[in-house]
């Protein structure tokens, strides 16, 4: 099969501080998503690695550096742990809809809250109602917001408790941005239960894969996607299953490094998921 758009043209950001590891620097690779062919472009890329913020599609480009790793979940072949099952019971209450790509004040509130208290001080925290409508709403493929409401009593609305801007492509559904009141202590692993409804959305779509974007091998705030078996990781071979005992290993590092954990205040945004696109700009 040719390719629907031969010849994207490609462009690379000027050096910025690396978000995930000190002292390091970071480049990203982008191209425009545009044209009658931007989503068969958008899967195209999703498999060799990129992720999409906007109309742009980007992954890291940077000199004697490959720490980013990209992961996805073959969804069909998931089994849950104990501490997912949890996770599962804990929040299966929540009203679940799919929503078309329109931003709203009620999730651009719950953003804001999310972010003042796993990313102090990163970059999106200066994110205004406007640049919370474009990350939603200007897109060139199959997207929408999923939005996890607790249930109420009176046949209302219930209160938003989690959303994510989710792209729907050719070989799965890719989580652009996830978001979640970080302060219901009854609800138990509530982002990790957006991941695994996401999953559980892939298999019963037939969809083969979620994509989990970014993984850092030694940033701590990374090592949660690596509890998500089986999991596949992106290298210079191409897509390769993680064996148990590798996961296993890394899923101890994280429980062992996880007491004591304090937000997050060195960069941005999680998963190299920029909220302004400033970087993007061609010049």
């Amino acid at each position: 099969m040719s390719a629907p758009v031969r010849f994207p043209r490609f462009f690379v950001t000027s050096p910025a501080p690396c978000p995930y590891l000190p002292g390091r620097t970071e480049r990203k690779v982008f191209t425009e998503l545009k044209g009658p062919h931007a989503e068969q472009l958008n899967d195209a890329l999703g498999r060799i690695g990129f992720r999409r913020s906007q109309t742009v599609a980007y992954r890291p480009s940077c000199e004697g550096c490959k720490a980013c790793v990209s992961v996805r979940v073959a969804a069909g072949e998931f089994r849950a742990s104990n501490s997912q099952k949890r996770a599962l019971k804990a929040n299966s209450d929540l009203v679940v809809t799919e929503c078309r790509p329109w931003a709203t004040e009620e999730q651009f509130a719950l953003l804001q809250r999310y972010l003042e208290h796993r990313h102090p001080g990163g970059g999106m925290a200066a994110m205004d109602e406007v640049d919370y409508a474009d990350m939603v709403e200007h897109t060139s493929v199959s997207s929408f917001v999923i939005e996890y409401r607790e249930p109420s009593t009176d046949g209302s609305v219930g209160r938003l408790v989690a959303a994510c801007l989710t792209d729907r492509q050719a070989d799965g559904l890719s989580m652009i941005y996830s978001f979640y009141d970080p302060e219901l202590e009854h609800r138990s692993g509530l982002g990790n239960y957006v991941i695994l409804e996401h999953i559980k959305r892939a298999a019963e779509a037939g969809l083969p894969y979620v994509y989990l974007g970014y993984w850092v091998e030694g940033s701590e705030r990374m090592q949660y996607k690596v509890r998500f078996r089986p999991l596949e990781a992106l290298g210079p071979d191409g897509w390769r299953r993680m064996s148990e005992q590798e996961q296993r290993r890394l899923i101890d590092g994280v429980a062992k490094g996880s007491c004591g954990r304090a937000p997050a205040t060195d960069g941005g945004s999680k998963d190299n998921t920029p909220g302004l696109q400033e970087e993007y700009k061609l010049t």
